[in-house]
This record gives C-alpha cells, structure tokens and sequence, in this order.
C-alpha cells in the first residue's frame, strides 16, 4: 500500500495539496479519473474491490510523480466506510474532492423477474454505499475551503427503459441524493454535482451492450477530462448535472 501524504513542495498545479477520494478506481471511469485528479496535483484516496486494480492505478500514478492511497474495500461494508471517514480525519483532517463512482449494472431483467438478492446488492452499492459515503464524508467535506462533490450518475436515471429498473431506479435515487445534499450545503463551500457519462467505452457498457462496437465510445479518458473541472476550487455551481454526451450543464430546480 501506498501511503503518502501531499507535500507543500509540488508545482503548481489546480488540485496541489488537495486530498480527494475516488470510489470505484479500479477501472474504466473511476480509474482516468483518479489518474487525471493526481496529474492535477491532488494526492488521490483510491477505493475499491480488487486490490490489483488499485496496484495498477498506483504504478500509473507514481509514473506521473503523484501520491496515492490505496483503500482496498468493498462499498457494501457501511462500517468499512466509517472506518475510512475516521482514518481520513486523523491523517488529514478533512477531505477536498469526493467522486462517487462505485456502481454496478444489477440485472437486466423484468421487474418481476428480479431475484431479491439481486436488487438488494444493486441498492447495496448503487445507492446505500452512496448514502454511507456521504454520512461518513459530508463533515470531511465541509472542513475543506473548497470542497466538491461529484457523483457518477447515468441517463437510465431519467427513462423507463424496460428491463432496466434496478439500475436505472437506483440511478434516479442518487440524483435525488445529490440534489437533496446540495441542497443542505447551499450556504457553505460544499459544491454537490452529478455527471452523465453516457455511453463510455467500459466493462459495464460492454455487459449491457455486447454487440456493440466499444470503438465508436468515448474513452473512460475522455469523460474523465470531463469530470475534472468539476472538482476545481474555481467550478462554484452546484445542485447541477453535468450531460457529457452534450457537453452541457444541466440545471434543477433549487429551493429558495
């Protein structure tokens, strides 16, 4: 594991002394992400399941001169969660940047044709992981002087597709979740956002889509570049979605 704290002596770079957790950063989405957070010169707390994908994201880090954490932990353990907020507290006594993209498709199966077990993992980590991340996080959050939130959300959100409900229900769930906690932070230096990646060239899209040509998508890369502006101290929009299929920021309706 690596364990470094970010130093004062970096260049100067937008995310430089800037602490930010990333979950789901084994691959695809979360991994260019972690990746393009460190090469912005923030030291990255990257979470997930397997620890060779972590050990990979970290040798790409260390590639580019940048420091990493590796939190090797499954989203489902809400105590494992806490734990992580603690130990985020004691070593740097707050965090800057969080990126919820921890998710999984579930099944692609009639709503009736859903094993119990299978739509309580997809809530499990879809949304439950989410709502965990976020009572372990928010005080994190709010000691920074800048602090920005974006979670991973999807267009299923916002359909009715047949076959696709647990996700696409979970999907809807979060963007709640992220306006209802935007909300709660209008007055502070929490910025809570959402971001729409469409579709990407991943694992996840590959398993929903298998006939699909994976080289007619963008790359995790590209949505990635996309998020990182998202994180910066200088984005002060929040309640927001940012659309990556249409480069567009997207507003809801906030409460006066």
């Amino acid at each position: 594991m690596t364990d470094l704290s970010p130093t004062g002596d970096a260049p100067a770079l937008p995310l430089a002394d800037k602490v930010a957790l990333v979950t789901g950063a084994t691959r695809g989405i979360g991994a260019a992400t972690a990746l393009a957070l460190a090469k912005a010169g923030a030291h990255v707390v990257a979470v997930g399941r397997t620890e060779g994908g972590l050990e990979e994201l970290d040798d790409a880090i260390q590639a580019i001169g940048g420091s990493a954490t590796l939190v090797p932990l499954d989203l489902k353990d809400g105590e494992g969660i806490d734990r992580l907020g603690g130990a985020l507290y004691q070593r740097y006594g707050r965090l800057d940047i969080y990126v919820a993209n921890a998710g999984v498709l579930g099944p692609l199966s009639p709503l009736g044709h859903v094993l119990p077990k299978d739509w309580d993992d997809t809530v499990a980590v879809n949304l439950t992981a989410n709502w965990r991340c976020v009572r372990s996080f928010d005080p994190l959050l709010r000691l920074s002087t800048c602090a920005r939130a974006v979670m991973i959300s999807s267009g299923a959100a916002h359909k009715a597709k047949a076959y696709w409900g647990p996700y696409a229900i979970t999907k809807a769930a979060l963007e709640v979740m992220a306006r209802t906690w935007a909300a709660e932070a209008i007055n502070g230096n929490l910025k809570v956002n959402l971001f729409n990646p469409g579709p990407i060239r991943t694992l996840m899209r590959a398993k929903a889509f298998p006939g699909e040509d994976p080289m007619t998508l963008p790359t995790p890369e590209e949505a990635a570049a996309a998020i990182l502006p998202l994180c910066l101290p200088d984005f002060t929009e929040t309640g927001k979605l940012y659309d990556f299929p249409q480069r567009k920021l997207l507003s809801f309706q906030m409460p006066a």
